[in-house]
């Protein structure tokens, strides 16, 4: 009994310690960002300033950016077009894969999965001179291109996912006169709802978080996104840091409420997808 009381008491220790690592650095830049530049200097990071000397004008400073809005509108249209052709090329593709057997099958598995395990950046130069080759440089198509074909992180959770339907259903809807494109959009498709939504959040937050791709192929100021204005912006604001601060906490909100709100979907999909029956 106090072998098990002392696990349970290291375990919740170490829980509060990863939970102290990973949530002190927010709260730090929050405190920033609430502080003047005198208060910067004169109080401590790891305190608020007094309660009469919180300011929220670093948030105002921010906010007036004209380019802080152009980079919302870039990032939203990158998300959404992205998802979207992620979801529907990963679930018709697994739903091949997994459904279906032809010839090459094992070779075009094998040629996907190579595909994930070589790194971006060994073939960046390749890459590059085909999004030129495209037309794509400087435009919103370069980073959509990239985010829909070069991650198939996709294709292993919908793969998962759909090992784990019985194939009684198709035989079903078969037999009661349904074509395969019917099964695949009345049966097949809703069933992957938990895993949709396991890509979507997972493909949101790396495509809001991701600032190499656009600062690498959209280089235009009417071309930024969240990330890249993050970054101009604090080349402007050098020894600004509670400007810089609350510019950071700005661009993070989107990414925290996605997963604060949908971060059970995360698990039930990837847990779903795991399970065979």
């Amino acid at each position: 009994m106090v072998k098990r009381i002392s696990t349970q008491i290291v375990k919740q220790i170490l829980c509060a310690g990863m939970v102290v690592i990973v949530l002190a650095p927010i709260i730090l830049t929050l405190f920033a960002a609430l502080k003047t530049r005198a208060d910067m200097v004169a109080t401590s990071p790891l305190l608020l300033p007094e309660w009469g000397r919180i300011t929220f004008d670093n948030f105002k400073d921010v906010l007036s950016n004209k380019y802080l809005l152009i980079g919302f509108k870039n990032t939203g249209i990158i998300l959404v077009v992205s998802i979207f052709f992620n979801v529907m090329f990963g679930t018709i593709t697994a739903f091949i894969i997994e459904r279906f057997e032809f010839k090459g099958k094992k070779l075009v598995v094998s040629l996907f999965f190579i595909g994930m395990l070589i790194p971006t950046f060994v073939t960046e130069i390749a890459r590059f001179q085909i999004i030129q080759g495209l037309g794509l440089y400087n435009t919103l198509g370069a980073p959509i291109v990239i985010y829909v074909a070069s991650d198939l992180m996709q294709l292993y959770i919908y793969r998962q996912f759909i090992s784990g339907l019985s194939v009684s259903l198709d035989e079903a809807a078969l037999i009661d006169g349904c074509s395969y494109f019917g099964l695949f959009v009345k049966i097949i498709f809703p069933l992957l709802a938990p895993a949709t939504a396991t890509v979507c959040i997972i493909k949101a937050i790396n495509i809001i978080n991701d600032m190499y791709i656009p600062y690498l192929y959209m280089p235009k100021n009417k071309l930024r996104t969240l990330t890249t204005f993050l970054m101009d912006y604090a080349n402007a604001q050098l020894g600004s840091w509670q400007t810089l601060a609350a510019g950071i906490i700005i661009i993070m909100i989107p990414t925290i409420a996605i997963y604060v709100f949908f971060q059970r979907y995360i698990l039930a999909g990837v847990a779903a997808g795991a399970v065979k029956e």
